[in-house]
Parts: structure tokens; C-alpha cells; sequence
């Protein structure tokens, strides 16, 4: 797992249980978990277009925003990356008999 996603994972939870005044990630659990999905929506799409149309600079930086804004969700679920890996691990293991 990329140390720069689990630093940001922990930022991200250091924010939720210690507000810092003017923080966007606050702002968004502020504005509660349906804004957050919305944010990770509005994401997307923008990553949809970059990668249809834009060039790499620009899908990198939207790919950063959708990953961000998720992580932001996956905390407002108290859903970690390790909770995500070890689902992820769980399908590609091979088959026990």
C-alpha cells in the first residue's frame, strides 16, 4: 500500500477527531456524509473527462482529487485502506480447496 495514501489516510482521521479551523477536509465533515458522496461523484465525472479528453498532468491531478475525496468518505464510514486491501486481497486469492 503507498505510504503517501496511508500518511493522507491518517491526516484525513487526525482531521475528523481534531477539527483544525479553516481545514477543507473539516469543512467537508461538516457538510456530512451526503455532500462527501456528492464530492466523490463530482469527482469522478471530472476523472471521466480528463480521461477522455485531457492530457496526463490533468488525469494525474483528477485521479489525486477522486482518491482524496474517497479517503475522505471511506472516514466519514470508518472504512480503512486496510479494510479495502484485505477485500481486495480476499478476491484475488487464489481458490482453497
Amino acid at each position: 500500500m503507498s505510504d503517501m495514501l496511508m500518511r493522507l489516510e491518517a491526516i484525513i482521521t487526525d482531521r475528523k477527531h481534531n477539527p483544525k479551523p479553516g481545514s477543507y477536509t473539516n469543512s467537508l465533515f461538516d457538510k456530512g456524509r451526503n455532500k462527501i458522496a456528492q464530492k466523490v461523484g463530482e469527482e469522478a465525472v471530472e476523472t471521466i473527462v480528463a480521461a477522455l479528453g485531457q492530457g496526463r498532468d490533468q488525469q494525474i491531478a483528477e485521479l489525486a482529487d477522486l482518491f482524496y475525496h474517497t479517503l475522505v468518505l471511506m472516514s466519514d464510514m470508518d472504512i480503512s485502506l486496510a479494510d479495502v486491501a484485505a477485500e481486495l486481497e480476499k478476491r484475488h486469492l487464489p481458490a482453497q480447496e
